[in-house]
């Protein structure tokens, strides 16, 4: 079974419960979530969740919980050695949310690995390893993947580069929790040619190891390969296109991994029940968001 879905929030009153209700509505088989805004620190004790009616709705609907997918905030910046309260607050506060995603009974947590903030690419990687082996030794990470997110190197962004992330998995005292999440626009704005996927996968996999891949992020682009900016655009509407992503997402290599859109909103509205049902369709339609 095709494992996609999208982004879905999880807010008040219904929090995770909602979320699969939001992504069932969608006629999605996967969702991607945050415990709270991804620009804050804010978040609610996990009791208010409602996970078990979440679940017990997962059992009715056939939902499988194995699909849900987290995403830590933005805010975390392991990478930065300029302000170490900073660095204080992302590896604090990362093990607050692998506590919370334990809770919820995700298996795979996103993570961008962070920005060296003008530091230098050398000091930026050492700090992120220094943070999650700090991570690891204040929590049991359990089953759980952090799952390390390819950039698209924009600003002092890293992990922009396959090696990059190899370099981090490589440095961490334990690396049998850190995955990855490989993101279509982000490796598309950092050079790599979607135009050749097999070639893209072949070097992931000799650098990385396929093995290690957790989760897909398929996002179109609006700026041309190379770009550095990530900004992401609809399934079909941006420099990437329609049959570059239905490679990736019907790519039988990655048959086992969900498939999490992130596209924009269309006229305020989301625009995931339409994508979904174009990808399950396999063809493209030009005027898909025409009667939004």
């Amino acid at each position: 079974m095709l494992k996609i879905g999208s982004h879905v929030s999880m807010s008040a009153p219904d929090y995770l419960l909602g979320a699969v209700k939001e992504a069932q509505s969608y006629n999605a088989s996967a969702l991607m979530i945050y415990s709270g805004a991804p620009q804050n620190t804010r978040r609610i004790d996990v009791d208010r969740f409602k996970i078990e009616e979440a679940r017990e709705y997962m059992k009715e609907v056939g939902f499988d919980p194995e699909n849900i997918i987290m995403h830590a905030p933005y805010i975390i910046n392991l990478a930065n050695t300029v302000k170490p309260e900073v660095f204080e607050l992302a590896h604090s506060f990362l093990v607050e949310e692998i506590k919370r995603t334990q809770a919820i009974g995700s298996k795979v947590l996103v993570l961008h690995p962070g920005s060296h903030v003008k530091a230098g690419e050398e000091l930026g990687l050492l700090q992120i390893i220094k943070g999650l082996d700090l991570v690891s030794e204040q929590v049991d990470m359990g089953d759980l993947k952090i799952a390390l997110e390819t950039m698209a190197g924009k600003g002092s962004e890293l992990g922009f580069t396959f090696e990059q992330i190899a370099r981090i998995r490589a440095g961490v005292k334990d690396n049998s929790n850190l995955g990855v999440c490989l993101d279509t626009c982000h490796i598309h704005d950092a050079g790599y040619d979607l135009n050749e996927f097999d070639k893209v996968l072949d070097s992931f996999d000799e650098i990385i190891g396929l093995e290690n891949l957790s989760v897909i992020h398929v996002n179109d682009s609006k700026n041309v390969k190379g770009a550095r900016k990530d900004r992401h655009a609809n399934i079909g509407f941006g420099e990437i296109g329609f049959d570059n992503l239905l490679e990736v997402i019907y790519h039988p290599r990655l048959s086992h991994l969900c498939k999490i859109l992130e596209t924009p909103f269309v006229e305020k509205q989301a625009p995931y029940k339409l994508e979904i049902a174009m990808i399950r369709e396999k063809m493209f339609k030009p005027d898909l968001f025409e009667n939004l």
